[in-house]
């Protein structure tokens, strides 16, 4: 018998392939959105990115209610997103557009997920990023979508947000995590200053089972150094 039922928005990347392999060898039964399919999650659906936004809800709200067949979720975690650099001289609102795609707009579809599906008492976790609690002149597309999610984060934490009760909504504020790409792209880091991806799963898997979550609303950095990983939250 499974554990539970989690969703995974983003289910195909580093971070998000990660966490579906810890969460299936927990037992959990997993539902995977993003671009493509990911071999181990027990059901696939896709994001058509030919598609507005809207459209795009509607669609991956169709197909997760399909799957579930009247079941609830335990836990929605969503680690989408990406990474763009650039000031005001260098294509910001293009760029913007990017990061406002990639970060809010998963956020925003997972958190009217959780409105539907989302069981009393489960999580939802979204993910900002810890460089969006100061100024960010060199990368302000990123900052701007990441502040959007710490923002969206406490709003669906405040009363009459409109998600089950007394379920708990944070957001993950990383540093840099260690994935292939970033040591690829980073091979002179310091790495022992890398957040390891089995860390988040292995929290993840704790927090689906509704251990050791933090307060609804937090903002939990996530700080490595010495390759020991410590939360924060705020």
């Amino acid at each position: 018998m499974a554990s539970g039922r989690v969703l995974v928005y983003g289910g195909r990347g580093a971070l998000g392939s990660k966490c579906i392999t810890q969460l299936k060898a927990a037992n959990f039964w997993v539902v995977s959105v993003d671009l493509t399919e990911n071999p181990e999650a027990d059901v696939n659906v896709a994001v058509n990115t030919t598609e507005s936004p809207v459209e795009q809800e509607f669609s991956i709200s169709k197909a997760v209610g399909d799957a579930l067949n009247r079941q609830q979720l335990d836990g929605i975690f969503c680690v989408a997103g990406g990474w763009a650099g650039g000031n005001a001289s260098t294509e910001l609102t293009k760029r913007s557009e990017l990061m406002w795609n990639q970060s809010v707009n998963s956020s925003l579809i997972a958190a009217t997920l959780a409105s539907k599906y989302l069981k009393a008492e489960g999580i939802l976790q979204l993910t900002g990023a810890k460089a969006a609690l100061e100024p960010t002149p060199g990368m302000i597309g990123y900052g701007v979508a990441k502040a959007a999610v710490h923002h969206l984060t406490k709003s669906l934490a405040g009363k009459n947000s409109g998600l089950p009760a007394n379920s708990t909504v944070l957001a993950i504020l990383p540093i840099t995590l260690d994935t292939p790409m970033n040591r690829k792209w980073m091979p002179e880091a310091d790495f022992s200053t890398w957040t390891p991806l089995e860390f988040i799963g292995d929290l993840f898997v704790k927090w689906a089972k509704g251990e050791d979550r933090p307060a609804s609303g937090s903002l939990v950095q996530l700080v490595t150094e010495n390759a020991k990983t410590i939360l924060k939250s705020t």
